[in-house]
């Protein structure tokens, strides 16, 4: 897939997600939430992949629908239209989530409306220091609940402070973000790309299937009561098991050094 509404590159097993359109601060259209869902779909059936970076262009990370190209075109828009749109803005969250590889968001500046929500949907948030954050959707007359936030954010930062950042919709800087628990971690700007670098090469050197089966037990045991995560984490290890990176692991441990999974890059 080449897409044409935001950059896309690949290098040593680890893809490469940039917002491009620095002059809009990243805003999206039509377009991007369309090919970004459907490149989503299409990594998830590739093994040579092994994580993905989302990040923007300039100043901002992505600062939601652009207003002309989406929010002024939906005010003419009937009900079944309107449905299709947050159905299609939905699409995009669902296919993230589903994606069997670690998504690092590398949040280069502001995050806000859709931004955030697509960060919040991603595995690891990693931010610059000027990289404020903001669930607009109240703003503009909205719920907060849009594209998973009111069920991904308090499983984040918890109850009480979701309800204070979906229902006030205000900015919250880098630090604060970070102490709450949404942000992973906090780098001066010029050490975004670096640290960024470190985290996901880490993840691309782990073990395929543990990463992705981690990510589905994430996902899975939200719903689950305890009894069934149980059983499902048995299942899970005992097939992992029967596979190559559990001796890989146990060789590598006995023999003093780091693993090399099947697959990993070097």
């Amino acid at each position: 897939m080449t897409p044409r509404s935001f950059r896309y590159a690949e290098h040593a097993a680890i893809a490469r997600i940039t917002f491009d359109r620095p002059d809009k601060l990243n805003a999206l259209t039509f377009e991007v939430y369309r090919e970004l869902t459907a490149l989503f779909r299409e990594m998830a059936e590739r093994r040579d992949l092994r994580a993905v970076v989302l990040t923007g262009a300039g100043r901002a990370f992505c600062t939601g629908g652009d207003v002309s190209e989406i929010i002024g075109e939906l005010l003419h828009y009937d009900r079944e239209q309107l449905l299709g749109f947050t159905r299609l803005t939905c699409d995009l969250v669902r296919a993230m989530r589903a994606l069997p590889r670690p998504i690092v968001a590398s949040l280069n500046g502001t995050v806000a409306g859709a931004g955030a929500a697509i960060a919040l949907a991603s595995d690891f948030r990693v931010a610059a220091e000027g990289a404020k954050i903001a669930f607009l959707f109240v703003k503009v007359g909205l719920a907060g609940a849009d594209m998973g936030a009111a069920f991904l954010l308090p499983r984040l930062v918890g109850l009480g402070r979701a309800t204070e950042l979906l229902m006030l919709g205000d900015f919250v800087e880098a630090a604060e973000a970070e102490r709450i628990g949404l942000y992973h971690r906090v780098v001066p700007r010029e050490r975004l790309e670096a640290e960024t670098q470190t985290l996901v090469e880490r993840l691309a050197k782990g073990p395929l299937d543990g990463l992705a089966e981690t990510k589905r037990a994430l996902n899975r045991e939200l719903s689950l009561d305890l009894e069934s995560a149980l059983d499902e984490e048995a299942r899970i290890q005992a097939e992992l098991m029967r596979g190559p990176d559990f001796r890989e692991g146990f060789d590598a441990f006995v023999q003093k050094r780091a693993p090399r999974f099947s697959g990993a890059p070097e």
